[in-house]
């Protein structure tokens, strides 16, 4: 199966970085090379800069209807392309191809909620108290060029929220893409650039993260940051952005907690938390990792789990029957054998899993951790794998301090049958985002963000428009 070798994209044009310069792209299930991506320079990102500030200038003075046309012609080129795209989106990433596919199709979903919400960025007028000539408005528009900063877990997901919501609210945007998946979302930025997107209004670029997080964040063109990506590096491009008076939205890690109690339904419990703990290897910003269990049902639980994890058909995502696929690189499983090490020194018992699988690829096996105690690193630090590691609670109040002890803040699940108890989950659990007795179910429509450590602003919902747009107070008195 081909793999498209990918270029930088500027002032509605694809090409070569400057100076020639390319990085290698590993497909994570055979180790090998499969092609090479353009590396930015700092020619590159002044053209890019110079393109976006002049595509700025164009788009936000279409109307929300030309815009949404163009949005939405990008969300049907992405569905026509569904087959394609979730193919090299394998290849570079590893997840299984009917998750790539979904993700493909997804980004098409969110493009087209978001050409629609653009209809409703409404300023008002506000009656005066004086003179009835007093004529008092509050405008909304664009904030200006924006930068953003992905990951390499959801390559297309993760653009598609910043890039929907920008283009909706009238903004030009420069993507910095991940070098180790960048085809797929040059695949996103493909579509746009075909539905009759103007030149400058999106760029995409790869290379250094740091040099260009460096370059673009204080550049004055810059109106706008937004980054996803762990909590450490957040915070350094946050405060840069701060102390250049630039506006952040930031996604960052988590370390989500589910919470089961003894009313729960064990087998839906398992069933749903399994999925979403496994999916994408486990390498999911939201993805179930501190699993606290009601003593009562601990013993039903984690024999449920644990067959559950054994059953899992781990293999290249392009191999028919994959449930799950390899980690992203070689640092993911040294972090996994690490992780594992540290909870059994500290007394945890390893009820499955563990240890690499074969000696190529960076396939890992589905872990399941019982008894951690809470000074173990997996029950402090994201593993951001296919790992999961199981406490006992006797006490609701005592798994919600758990749950709330950490600084992460970003998303939980919960399993019971009482609405009291998922009344007080409700209003005591400290995340963004809480499913309780479901999968996780992201929408465009709903707002998706951490609070705490796991960052500020959403990428989903009305309220992820907000980042983009100045809020503004003119007085008109008519003569």
């Amino acid at each position: 199966m081909s793999y498209p070798d990918t270029q930088l994209f500027i002032d509605g044009t694809w090409c070569d970085a400057a100076d020639g310069r390319t990085l290698a792209v590993h497909n994570p299930a055979t180790g090998q090379p499969i092609g090479r991506v353009a590396h930015a320079g700092r020619a590159d990102l002044d053209a890019a800069l110079a393109a976006t500030q002049k595509g700025f200038a164009t788009w936000r003075d279409l109307t929300a209807a030309e815009r949404s046309k163009i949005m939405r012609k990008a969300a049907g080129l992405m569905r026509e392309r569904a087959e394609a795209i979730a193919a090299v989106l394998t290849q570079e990433q590893g997840k299984p191809l009917a998750e790539a596919k979904a993700e493909t199709l997804s980004a098409a979903d969110i493009i087209e909620w978001f050409a629609e919400e653009g209809f409703r960025i409404y300023g008002r007028i506000v009656p005066s108290r004086g003179s009835l000539a007093l004529r008092q408005m509050v405008l909304r528009d664009p904030v200006g060029p924006v930068a953003a900063f992905t990951p390499w877990n959801f390559p297309i997901n993760q653009v598609v929220r910043k890039v929907s919501a920008a283009l909706a609210a009238g903004c030009s945007m420069i993507v910095k893409a991940p070098e180790e998946t960048p085809a797929a979302p040059a695949a996103l930025v493909r579509a746009f650039a075909d539905a009759g997107l103007p030149p400058g209004v999106l760029g995409l670029v790869y290379g250094n993260p740091a040099e260009i997080s460096s370059y673009l964040i204080p550049h004055p063109v810059i109106r706008k940051v937004t980054f996803t990506g762990s909590t450490p590096v957040g915070k350094q491009l946050a405060a840069m952005a701060g102390q250049h008076m630039k506006r952040v939205t930031m996604e960052l890690g988590g370390h989500a907690p589910v919470i089961v109690c003894d009313d729960a339904d064990i087998a839906l419990a398992v069933k749903t938390a399994g999925a979403a703990k496994f999916r994408n290897a486990g390498q999911v910003c939201i993805s179930p990792t501190r699993f606290l269990v009601q003593r009562s049902v601990r013993q039903d639980f984690v024999d449920a789990f644990t067959a559950h994890a054994r059953r899992l058909q781990v293999g290249d995502g392009l191999a028919a029957g994959t449930q799950m696929g390899p980690l992203a690189n070689p640092r993911r499983l040294a972090a996994m054998a690490a992780f594992t090490e540290d909870a059994v020194a500290r007394g945890a018992a390893l009820l499955t899993g563990g240890k690499r699988i074969g000696s190529s690829g960076n396939f890992f096996e589905p872990t399941l951790l019982a008894d951690v105690p809470l000074d173990a690193q997996v029950f402090n630090d994201e593993p951001f794998g296919p790992m999961a590691a199981i406490r006992a609670f006797d006490t609701l109040d005592e798994a919600i301090a758990e749950a709330n002890r950490l600084p992460y803040g970003l998303a939980s699940y919960a399993f019971t049958r009482s609405l009291k108890n998922a009344d007080l989950l409700a209003r005591r659990l400290e995340v963004g985002m809480l499913w309780i007795n479901m999968p996780a179910m992201p929408s465009a429509e709903m707002p998706f963000g951490g609070i705490k450590d796991s960052g500020y602003g959403s990428e989903g919902g009305p309220e992820a428009l907000e980042a983009y747009l100045n809020v503004r107070a003119v007085a008109v008195m008519n003569a």
